[in-house]
């Protein structure tokens, strides 16, 4: 089996299902490879793991250079002759327009590039995506909220749900090592992880729980202007490959998306049993179940309602944190997502090739 993975996303989750397919599917013997810009976290772990690269000069979102980017990558397939392509992201997913379903092709969105675009440019996006469909073998979703997402958007491809998995022997529950309430937030600053949402509500923490500190763990295009202004009993981390370190002095940990597919930070929290409060974007619902709490999506006073009750019961979060490792453990384990995914691709490419 040759597979090529496509992705532009080479920093945080996307990134890092992909590495964890790449190596699990050569771990089969399988013929594996990554497409993708050739700077950033991803292609440098992917070298040390002894997975090729092929080097897609692609921007993160589309431009005047985007079709010169797609005939680039519909030259490097053609060279390679893979026996499956999967691409990964709104950005990957426009190969479909060179490869029309000639090449069996998996597209796993992660997140819809209609929910995070605005105006004209979502709803096309939209047509782009219900157009696209023709050409999309297999629609592979990370949570129910993304399928149903994109069958409200008229995508009409072939889908199957594999939720997102994380290590679960890797990150594991640790005992915290100081009595300060404290909230974590990872992610990439940017205006989609709503970190400016959270920063809003922490006043509102402060005023039920004083001496409660929030720690910000990433770094992106929003750092500078987030840094700005004083946020008090606030501390800043940049991007780190050991956020477990980070769980662990947390109490809680929040997830102010605005749009996810199924975000990873929430998995992670509860692998490392943690509880997790989170806006109610796509796949918080299915990740949390009963390890944490899931308020309505913007509501900034709601968010500071159920941090702030948290950190002054840390009785409550702790309960909270152990049932979140089991369903981590159960539900979310990085093994099952990618046996899974691997079955999946399996069969695409003995489908199409009986036809």
């Amino acid at each position: 089996m040759k597979i090529v993975h496509v992705t532009q996303p080479v920093e945080a989750g996307v990134a890092v299902v992909v590495l964890d397919l790449a190596k699990a599917q050569r771990r089969r013997g399988w013929d594996v490879s990554i497409a993708c810009p050739p700077t950033g976290w991803l292609p440098a772990q992917a070298r040390e793991a002894g997975i090729p690269l092929h080097t897609w000069h692609a921007t993160r979102s589309p431009g005047p250079r985007t079709a010169l980017e797609l005939r680039a990558l519909r030259s490097t397939l053609r060279d390679i002759k893979p026996d499956v392509v999967h691409l990964h992201s709104s950005k990957a997913g426009l190969a479909r327009l060179v490869l029309r379903g000639r090449t069996p092709t998996i597209f796993q969105p992660h997140l819809w590039s209609f929910r995070v675009a605005t105006g004209l440019l979502s709803r096309a996006c939209r047509f782009w995506e219900a157009a696209a469909s023709r050409w999309t073998p297999l629609l592979l979703c990370v949570s129910d909220d993304e399928l149903k997402a994109g069958r409200t958007a008229g995508v009409t491809a072939r889908a199957e749900v594999v939720c997102n998995g994380v290590d679960t022997r890797r990150l594991s529950p640790k005992t915290k090592a100081h009595d300060t309430p404290t909230a974590v937030c990872v992610g990439r600053l940017a205006h989609q992880k709503g970190q400016d949402l959270l920063l809003e509500a922490w006043p509102k923490v402060l005023a039920k729980v004083p001496d409660a500190e929030l720690l910000v763990v990433g770094d992106g295009p929003m750092a500078a202007q987030l840094r700005a202004t004083e946020h008090p009993n606030t501390r800043w981390h940049g991007h780190s490959d050991a956020v477990d370190r980070f769980y662990a002095e947390a109490d809680v940990v929040v997830l102010p998306s605005r749009a996810e597919g199924m975000a990873l930070v929430p998995l992670e929290a509860m692998a490392c049993g943690r509880s997790v409060v989170a806006f109610d974007v796509e796949g918080v619902g299915q990740s949390l179940g009963d390890a944490g709490e899931v308020v309505p999506a913007g509501d900034t006073t709601a968010l500071a309602q159920a941090i702030a009750l948290r950190l002054a019961d840390p009785e409550l979060a702790a309960a909270e944190g152990k049932r979140g490792r089991l369903r981590a453990e159960t539900l979310f384990d990085r093994d099952r997502m990618t046996d899974q995914i691997a079955t999946l691709t399996a069969a695409l490419v003995t489908e199409e090739g009986r036809r």
